[in-house]
């Protein structure tokens, strides 16, 4: 993998080398995409999207979270007074519970985790279109999303966010 990102940045290089050799004027724009995901509306209703949809089984998990801990303390309690046999139906009892509890745990970050995805492709998808829009229409020869380091000179993450939250 490093391999191959040496060899993308070496062609890069090279093509912006035979590209100033030519006396050309070579235009560069970098996408802070964390900014993206944090200010465009539209990955901001998409959040909202994803809290209405989800809130509802997160309180019902939360709330049988706190239930299983108060069914586990109460066993704890009264686990000296019961007799032996009841103390293993009630274990057998809470661990069915907890094993329950935690696969459905487990289903809702699966399921949360797959529709943040979806939605903040879309968001990128979009984000993308946008960014190629003031590329296109500024003259652009380059416009990166990622560097370790980028002048603030060639941020143009304000234009596209501009262009994102005003339309509809």
């Amino acid at each position: 993998m490093n391999k191959f990102i040496t060899q993308a940045v070496f062609a890069v290089s090279m093509a912006l080398i035979g590209l100033t050799s030519n006396a050309e004027e070579i235009r560069i724009g970098f996408i802070n995409t964390d900014r993206i995901f944090k200010e465009a509306n539209t990955a901001k209703q998409a959040q909202v999207k994803l809290e209405q949809e989800f809130s509802k089984r997160d309180k019902d998990l939360n709330d049988a979270g706190s239930a299983l801990k108060a069914g586990v303390e109460k066993f704890e309690r009264e686990a000296p007074t019961l007799s032996e046999s009841q103390r293993l139906n009630r274990q057998k009892q809470l661990g069915e519970q907890d094993r329950d509890f935690q696969r459905k745990r487990r289903e809702f970050q699966e399921e949360l985790n797959a529709r943040k995805n979806e939605e903040f492709q879309l968001v990128l998808e979009r984000t993308n279109r946008v960014i190629k829009q003031v590329a296109e229409a500024e003259k652009y020869d380059l416009v990166l999303q990622e560097a370790v380091y980028i002048s603030p000179k060639h941020d143009i993450t304000d234009k596209v966010l501009k262009v994102i939250n005003s339309a509809k």
